[in-house]
């Protein structure tokens, strides 16, 4: 994956640069130490590394404010960062970059339960947003997988989602406020604790913008009444396809479960080898999740039960306890995790209609035979939201290679039959230069204006989201207007 080269002319400015930065943060939130940056090389696509010129860990809007100041007037990019678990290179640094970490701005700073909403610090966890509410019966909805380690600024910058946004919806739809710090150091506020702010929709340009357009430090969010109750069921059958049937019959038949999952045998087998959580011996597996009072519940698993059965289930199991539904949840709570352990693999994030699910499946099982390399898939099926691991060896040479070329076929598929490149992940680099299959020349360009308006010396975030050659256009453009 091609990132550009340095700029000799920062390099040869990091003892001032970092001076001023020392100047304006305590000395232990600026890294300068060589052996030190090595921590921020790479996000959670580790496949793709670059140490960055030096790191900072502001704690403060108005520290944050004072960095990017800095920053824009030596004309250092920037690159934001929460808690490094893009799975898209989203946080991947430039080697003439400064990281900025929000991980110390992690404080809940206001609750209003009245109005259900809660404002925080943007370096805070998903998972602890809910653990902030849940003692009064209240939860943020959006749960990525990664939500124990994941933070807020990158939920926001990805429009994150997860199992139950099928029902609740992602990021955006949970999302009520920000205060975001632009490359010169403006502080603004967008949107806030009310349910339809005046002006133009600012807030749905900002989230989902990758870091394109600013650090988001604060974000007011969404908190929900714990429902009544919840049950899953788990389902077993003997094809992806006749999985993916099945998904699209339920989502046709007008049910809204609060999430509908998907796993295959290969991933069936190394969570059961990792969270031995009982799955049936089947080649695709359903856990469907309903919930509401217990007469909602039986009302909706009585239509989804009847679906499944027509499809001829190899198993069909029912939780009737809260430890039954966390065994049926372990193992797809557990697939990332386990599948590491199997082998190197990079995960996708295309979305497709939910009535090309059996289409899309066949073809990803043709395409991994023609590459050579095994595809587990694991995916929030009630939405589309397709995240296809390849498995491959990062040892052996050419294969990274091989697999960036089937994960581009994958994501090629998606497009083809009415989906889009991403999800939840973002584009990042992974998707960076496919983004001209979605997008013809006149739709980029209206994006890439946006971005000059908010940060025209295209200093933020250099090298993601738009295709390589059209942002270093853009960036040598603001140099020469200089």
């Amino acid at each position: 994956m091609q990132m550009p080269a340095p700029d000799p002319h920062v390099l040869a400015r990091k003892p001032e640069l970092v001076a001023r930065l020392r100047a304006v943060l305590p000395r232990d939130a600026v890294i300068d130490d060589p052996a030190e940056t090595r921590a921020y090389e790479c996000d959670a696509l580790t496949a793709y590394r670059c140490p960055p010129l030096c790191a900072v860990l502001p704690a403060s809007t108005a520290e944050v404010a004072a960095v990017l100041e800095i920053c824009h007037a030596m004309d250092v990019p920037v690159v934001p960062r929460g808690s490094g678990t893009s799975l898209a290179g989203g946080a991947l640094p430039t080697g003439d970059c400064v990281i900025l970490g929000v991980a110390r701005m992690n404080a809940v700073l206001e609750t209003d339960y009245d109005n259900r909403f809660i404002r925080v610090q943007t370096g805070r966890t998903n998972l602890s947003v809910t653990g902030a509410v849940e003692a009064e019966g209240f939860f943020y909805a959006p749960d990525p997988s990664s939500q124990l380690a994941c933070a807020i600024a990158g939920n926001i910058a990805m429009n994150s989602g997860g199992a139950h946004c099928l029902k609740y919806g992602v990021t955006t739809n949970n999302l009520m406020g920000v205060t975001m710090v632009t490359m010169a150091g403006e502080v603004l506020e967008i949107g806030g604790p009310w349910m339809d702010p005046g002006g133009l929709d600012l807030l749905g340009v900002i989230c989902g913008s990758e870091g394109q357009l600013g650090v988001v430090t604060e974000a007011v969010l969404r908190i929900l009444p714990k429902p009544e109750g919840a049950r899953p069921v788990l389902m077993g059958f003997a094809s992806n396809e006749v999985a993916g049937a099945c998904v699209r019959d339920i989502i046709e038949a007008g049910v809204l479960p609060v999430a509908i999952e998907f796993m295959d045998r290969p991933c069936i087998r190394a969570t059961e080898a990792f969270a031995g959580a009982g799955y049936p011996d089947c080649e695709a597996l359903l856990i469907v999740e309903v919930e509401g009072s217990d007469d909602e519940i039986a009302e909706q698993l009585e239509v989804i039960l009847a679906i499944a059965r027509r499809h001829d289930p190899v198993a069909l199991r029912e939780s009737r306890s809260a430890d039954e539904s966390a065994r049926i949840w372990l193992g797809r709570k557990s697939a990332f995790g386990a599948m590491g352990q199997i082998n190197d693999y990079m995960c996708l994030d295309g979305t497709i209609p939910v009535s090309a699910l059996p289409e899309v499946l066949h073809r990803i099982g043709e395409m991994s035979k023609h590459y050579g390399l095994e595809v587990a898939n694991v995916f929030h099926a009630g939405d589309g939201n397709m995240h296809p691991l390849i498995l491959f060896d990062a040892n052996r040479p050419g294969d990274l290679e091989t697999c960036e070329a089937m994960g581009a076929e994958i994501l090629k598929l998606c497009v083809e039959v009415g989906g889009c490149l991403t999800g939840e992940h973002g584009v990042g680099i992974e998707k960076r230069d496919l983004m001209n299959v979605q997008y013809d020349p006149v739709d980029l360009e209206a994006q890439m204006a946006v971005k000059d308006v908010f940060d025209p010396k295209w200093l933020l975030n250099p090298a993601k989201v738009f295709p390589l050659g059209a942002s270093a256009g853009r960036r040598e453009g603001s140099r020469a207007a200089q």
